[in-house]
């Protein structure tokens, strides 16, 4: 079944993409969520008129997405976390906090879901690397350190 989603859907495709999926996922998750609609004629022409008016748009922010992953190029991001003797952190460190300590030390307000750890959550005191998705074909690694306050 060929749908078009409404909005960016982590491994599926991004907004106004036309992608086919099986019919039971469009059917009782994609559509009743509102994350995509049917790809009719119809639907398909709104579809082309929208990506001709924000062709204009999206290479603006493609730009902007290419300025900011060449300021955050080479970057490292410290970020401070309790830890017992043995290097293991009280909790963990998360995209969250990531965003958080890179707006702090460097000024970019980046959107937490836009950082992906590997791992998911970081637990011992260290030098890591985190992905960070500016735009659907722009992303760009940084590093950041964990020590111990």
């Amino acid at each position: 079944m060929e749908i078009i989603l409404k909005e960016d859907i982590k491994g599926l495709g991004y907004t106004n993409d036309l992608v086919k999926v099986k019919s039971g996922y469009a059917r009782n998750y994609l559509i009743p969520k509102g994350l995509a609609v049917l790809a009719t004629e119809s639907t398909k022409k709104v579809r082309a008129e929208d990506v001709k008016q924000k062709s204009f748009k999206e290479e603006k922010i493609k730009k902007e997405a290419e300025t900011l992953g060449k300021a955050l190029e080479g970057i490292t991001v410290k970020i401070g976390a309790k830890a017992a003797e043995s290097g293991k952190i009280f909790g963990s460190v998360n995209n969250i906090q990531i965003a958080d300590a890179i707006k702090q030390q460097f000024k970019y307000d980046i959107d937490r879901k836009k950082v992906i750890v590997d791992g998911e959550h970081i637990k011992e005191v260290g030098t890591y690397t985190a992905k960070i998705d500016l735009h659907k074909e722009i992303k760009v690694d940084i590093n950041f350190e964990v020590f111990a306050e």
